[in-house]
């Protein structure tokens, strides 16, 4: 969580670059409407629009400033940025193997907390993928995460001054607030019309009212068929502000419904607390880290902005 309690500042193609294995692709049957061509690749309007929705869809997750046609471009730019990493990694010869995938996959179910394949492929479902596609995604993933380094990696230098000098000006002197929350997430399907909407909340309220009830979410996950996402304690100044004040009033224990554009979400504070701020020396490793990837990250947005200015790109939105 330390990543995003030093909020180094919203860098749109870094958050897309990070949340893009969750990204889908339509089906070959559906007419979409191009909005980009990046050298030999379409960019559609379905794939602007589903990074709002995972966007907007994690908990406590916030899009990046801006609205309406602003933000569409944004996010438009976000891919652009995207395909033209992927060609290059492609390019270099760059790949992954199938035990290095199996290996951030079980990484990835420990993290979030899911117990089983079904949980996974129940989960990955709710966001319109297979673990098959989910796979090839993570590789994808892997693979950028590689380019960067050989973009970026021999271009940075973090000095002990650096470090010191960010914890003495930057880092949280206070642990705040934290939440222990469970997610129990009722999406809507895509293209629901305001019936079928209303009907799903007319879900989530009988869900959340059997729970009050005294049924527990492991009964109503498996009468439902809907995964339980346990998040762990999250620091309250890392969520959205709306959602934190929205929580501030739901006290240990209880569950609170939250509509987001993905569908619904009730949310259960498990336990609140104060966190405990780190010394010098116990935070020390995880500045360092977080300052190389930033300024990696940096070198990294400029390369490709670089190969954009060489790549033939025809935006239509």
């Amino acid at each position: 969580m330390f990543a995003n309690r030093m909020r180094p500042g919203k860098v749109l193609f870094l958050l897309v670059f990070w949340f893009f294995i969750f990204l889908t692709t339509a089906t070959a049957e559906v007419v979409e409407r191009i909005v980009a061509v990046v050298n030999d690749e379409v960019i559609s309007q379905s794939e602007v629009e589903q990074i709002a929705k995972v966007l907007q869809g994690q908990p406590g997750m916030a899009l990046p400033s801006g609205s309406g046609k602003d933000l569409q471009r944004q996010l438009l730019d976000a891919l652009i940025m995207q395909k033209l990493a992927k060609a290059e990694a492609k390019r270099r010869g760059m790949t992954v193997s199938d035990k290095e995938v199996d290996k951030a996959l079980e990484e990835f179910k420990k993290q979030n907390r899911i117990g089983s394949d079904e949980d996974l492929a129940r989960m990955l479902a709710q966001n319109d993928l297979t673990v098959k596609g989910f796979k090839q995604q993570l590789a994808d993933q892997m693979t950028q995460e590689r380019l960067l380094v050989a973009v970026a990696g021999s271009k940075v230098v973090v000095t002990d001054a650096d470090v010191r000098n960010f914890y003495d000006q930057e880092y949280p002197k206070t642990g705040g607030v934290q939440l222990h929350l469970r997610i129990f997430n009722i999406p809507v399907p895509p293209g629901a019309t305001e019936a079928q909407r209303e009907e799903i909340k007319k879900k989530a309220e009988v869900i959340l009212e059997e729970h009050r009830q005294g049924a527990s979410w492991e009964e109503l996950s498996k009468k439902y068929g809907m995964l339980i996402q346990d998040l762990g304690f999250v620091a309250e100044r890392d969520l959205d502000p709306q959602l934190a004040r929205f929580l501030s009033g739901v006290k240990p224990g209880e569950t609170a419904p939250v509509q987001t554009l993905k569908g619904f979400q009730l949310v259960q504070v498990v336990a609140r607390r104060e966190g405990r701020s780190l010394s010098f020396e116990e935070a020390a490793p995880e500045i360092r880290r977080v300052l190389e990837r930033r300024k990696m990250d940096t070198v990294f947005q400029e390369w490709i902005k670089g190969q954009k200015d060489k790549s033939h790109i025809k935006i239509m939105m």
